[in-house]
This record gives C-alpha cells, structure tokens and sequence, in this order.
C-alpha cells in the first residue's frame, strides 16, 4: 500500500518526458537525433532562465549520456506569448534618430580600453561629426579605474551635442550600462536617460533574468535598448 500511495503521489505520466521521435544522423553508425516533448505546465511564464534550466540544466552533466548536443527547440505559441520581446525596434530607433531611406552609420569606439573619459567624449564628437550616425561603447567598456562610468557618459553626451549642434541632425551614442548589480545597472541606466540619451545597451553575459529585467524597465521608461552579443 504504502508503495502504491507514494508512486501515486510522486509518478505522474502527464510531467514526465516524452521521446516521441528517434532517428539516426546521416552517415553515422552510433549518433541519433532525440525529439523530446515536454508538458507546458513544467514552464514558469516569462521566464527564460527556467526554461534554459529546464532544457539544457543537469541532463548535460550525466555521464550516461555522452556528447550530449541540443540542435532545436519548438515552443508552443502560447508559451511564446508570455515573453514581453522588445519594446522597440529599428523603426522606432529611426523615428529618435529622424533618419530614413538609408543605412544607419554607426561605429564603436577605439581604442576601447585606455582613455580618460575626456579623450572617449572627443573620439565620440569626432566620429559623430565626420558622419556617423551613432557610436557605441564596446562590451567591456564598464567603470574602469582609468574612466569611471559616470565621467564616461558625461563626456560622450557632450559629444553627441557638439556633433549634433555642427551636424544641424540628430547623433546619438550607445551609453553601456552593463554591471556586476542590477542595482548598479538601473543607476546607470536612469542616468543615461536623465542626460538625454535616447538608447543604452547591455552587454549578453549578463545573464537571461538581468536582461529581461533591463527590457521591462526599458519599455518602461521609452527607452531603446540595445543587446550587445558578445
């Protein structure tokens, strides 16, 4: 009995994995392609971090399974629909920039490392000026003891101004405010935003929970974001 009850309380079919599907890779004796269904109740809403976690967690550390390899994932359409997405894209970004019938221009700064706040905000009003549509801050331009952040965004916005003043068009600058806190992130952000900058960017390895975290207080604020790959 107790057997029975605890099966009945523990084991439930409708959770479990289905592997519906199992065919061989092409030219190989020993390697398959595994098609796996799961129920969408296993999947907290919105939330990239659980399903990640669900799909590609702990399975890969088994030793039983060797050179395990996810090559696709499907997701229902109504799961799909409780992810937010973006707030903008490049239509909006054109509507801030006032610019169309064209490519956008844009180029990152370099050197990326080295220079003082004062000397990055030149380079930036010296690009934008000879054309550039945008410049962008390189991934891992964060707060370094040779540039700290805030100095970094005050000389850059001070650029775009100077580039948009001699220009008579509209400049812009991608204000990095990737850090090791959400906290620090959002403090970043609201003050790129408080400056007059009209997009800000983060860099991917902040992880998926702070990058839906920085999408939502973008859409809240109207603010462009920009997700940089690295």
């Amino acid at each position: 009995w107790t057997v029975v009850w605890t099966d009945l309380l523990t084991a439930c079919d409708l959770y479990r994995a289905k592997a519906y599907k199992v065919d061989a890779v092409p030219n190989t004796s020993d390697q398959y392609f595994a098609y796996i269904a799961y129920d969408i109740d296993l999947f907290e809403e919105g939330s990239i971090a659980n399903l990640t976690a669900s799909i590609i967690g702990n399975v890969f550390g088994f030793k039983a399974v060797k050179a395990l390899r996810l090559e696709d994932m499907r997701l229902p359409i109504a799961y799909l629909k409780t992810f937010q997405g973006p707030a903008t894209g490049t239509i909006v970004e054109r509507e801030r920039m006032d610019k169309f019938g064209r490519p956008f221009l844009g180029a990152t700064v370099k050197p990326k490392l080295g220079l003082s706040g004062k000397n990055y905000g030149r380079v930036v009003y010296e690009g934008l000026k000879g054309g550039l549509d945008f410049l962008k801050d390189d991934e891992n331009i964060n707060s370094q003891p040779f540039m700290r952040w805030r100095e970094r965004y005050l000389f850059s916005i001070e650029g775009v101004n100077r580039a948009q003043a001699a220009a008579g068009e509209i400049k812009g600058h991608y204000l990095n405010v990737t850090a090791a806190t959400m906290e620090d992130m959002y403090e970043r952000a609201e003050f790129a935003k408080e400056l007059g900058s009209i997009i800000c960017m983060i860099d991917l390895v902040v992880g998926y929970t702070a990058i839906q975290s920085m999408a939502i207080w973008a859409r809240k604020t109207d603010m462009i974001l920009h997700l940089h790959r690295a």
